[in-house]
């Protein structure tokens, strides 16, 4: 800590290292039960976050008389659910460009769902009486360097061939929404994205989920799965729940088939929330419509005003651990916060002084593809969603219905997608994975600082299809 500039430690005098989200909520529901003795039921869903909740919530819609029971092993929204930035958007393939690289010759269809999948979540919303803070303000995904404005153009050429509405905004145009001197331009997409508080939508589906009979255990680490003829038990420390078919919601955690564990990689991402900016400091930056933001280079910042009027600002560092351990020890990191401080004060300079108030970080499940991916198991009894690299808040709606769809045996416009049937290259073993990555972290950061110039390395990993992203 030594090294860092006492200017930057001065704006960090107030942080906490708390989890800004769950910050005395009163919205919050009562804890569930933890599973003691032997049940059954037609699905059980094992992870309480998005992905488990949308599925249970799902499966009852599809089928009132389908008995369905969620596990979890510390509470609904323990997980990246409760800890995101609250970005809702309409990909399903980690932004346009990365899915237009991987299944150009599907992208009109996955557009047109990522649509309709988000239409869905605000429909939900809205039809259960959800208090989650939801507006869909639009997003400017901002350029800090003249070499990325061309990409800006020709990502928006073809997105609007494809059926999205997004405009290029100039320098000016830009600093007329949000003022900073680091701006150069920005790419504008008025619908796609709404902003949300991410735990207020998780208990918000959770009484959802109550109110059509879907039951909770939380507190209840499932260790193992066992098929039977008849069905799966699911196996767990004081109990069991014996069920027809299982969905396994398990994001970043080692999932219960371990075929999928090589595709999946844990990264921590880390976010500093602000204490409310004055009206003078408001006044300063602009930032009327409340758009949410994001940097268009390679290791990138997203940032966003919370509904009290303070600023949450995270990213650009995606740190991984030897060996892909998860722990909550790796949750805070006194240097990436004053990274991120740094980082902040250069983007807003008008608003030093300004302090931090709470900080935290989390794991990101991320795969070589930067999307989800999904595969079955135990003769089709269980299946499961992986890999959703930080923007799931809207995909796991959309991947709780294909998962749906695999355990019901459904042949549907989304089953039959490549991105669903084709897995993502799976990443090596360690300690050569260890190595790739940082590899790969130093090239992303490299490319960022020459123009987006793209080293052998990466040019190698963009001919094979693998790659790392922040």
């Amino acid at each position: 800590m030594a090294n860092i500039d006492p200017y930057i430690l001065k704006h960090l005098s107030n942080m906490q290292p708390d989890l800004y989200w769950l910050d005395s909520d009163p919205l919050e529901p009562q804890p569930h039960s933890l599973l003691i003795g032997d049940v059954t039921t037609d699905l059980c869903i094992v992870g309480g976050g998005y992905t488990g909740l949308w599925t249970a919530l799902l499966a009852k819609q599809r089928n009132p008389e389908r008995e369905v029971i969620i596990i979890e092993k510390s509470w609904t929204g323990a997980g990246a659910s409760g800890r995101n930035g609250g970005f809702c958007n309409n990909s399903l393939t980690h932004g346009f460009t990365n899915g237009y690289a991987r299944f150009k010759d599907e992208m009109a269809t996955i557009e047109r769902l990522g649509r309709e999948n988000m239409d869905a979540i605000e429909e939900t919303i809205k039809s259960f009486g959800i208090e989650c803070d939801w507006r869909r303000t639009g997003e400017l995904r901002v350029a800090d360097a003249e070499w990325q404005m061309p990409l800006l153009h020709e990502e928006a050429k073809l997105r609007n061939e494809y059926g999205d509405h997004v405009e290029v905004l100039s320098q000016e145009e830009t600093m007329n929404r949000v003022a900073s001197p680091t701006y150069k331009g920005a790419l504008w997409d008025a619908d796609g994205t709404a902003l949300v508080d991410p735990a207020r939508l998780v208990w918000g589906l959770e009484r959802a989920c109550l109110s059509l009979g879907v039951r909770i255990f939380e507190n209840s680490e499932v260790t193992s799965l066992e098929r039977t003829r008849e069905g799966i038990i699911v196996h767990s420390p004081y109990g069991s729940i014996f069920a027809q078919k299982v969905a396994l919601a398990t994001n970043v955690f080692p999932s219960l088939v371990r075929s999928a564990r090589k595709y999946v990689i844990p990264v921590y991402d880390f976010q500093l929330v602000t204490e409310p900016l004055t009206k003078d400091q408001h006044k300063a930056i602009g930032w009327k419509g409340r758009e949410g933001i994001s940097e268009s280079r390679n290791q990138f910042h997203y940032y966003r005003m919370t509904a009290e009027g303070e600023i949450l600002w995270g990213g650009y560092d995606a740190i991984y651990n030897f060996r892909g351990k998860v722990r909550q020890e790796y949750e805070k990191s006194a240097d990436t916060y004053a990274h991120l401080a740094a980082d902040f004060l250069d983007t807003f300079p008008q608003l030093k002084g300004i302090k931090f108030t709470h900080g935290w970080g989390g794991a990101i499940d991320t795969c070589s593809r930067f999307s989800p991916f999904w595969g079955t198991a135990h003769k089709g009894r269980v299946a499961y969603v992986l890999g959703f690299t930080g923007l799931g808040v809207a995909a796991t709606r959309f991947g709780a219905d294909v998962m749906l769809d695999l355990l019901d045996g459904i042949d549907s416009e989304r089953t039959r997608l490549k991105m669903v049937r084709k897995k993502p290259l799976p990443f090596p073993p360690e300690p050569f994975r260890w190595f790739f990555i940082r590899l790969t972290q130093w090239s992303i950061y490299r490319a960022d600082h020459h123009e987006g110039k793209r080293n052998l390395w990466l040019k190698f990993l963009d001919s094979i299809g693998l790659g790392f992203d922040s």
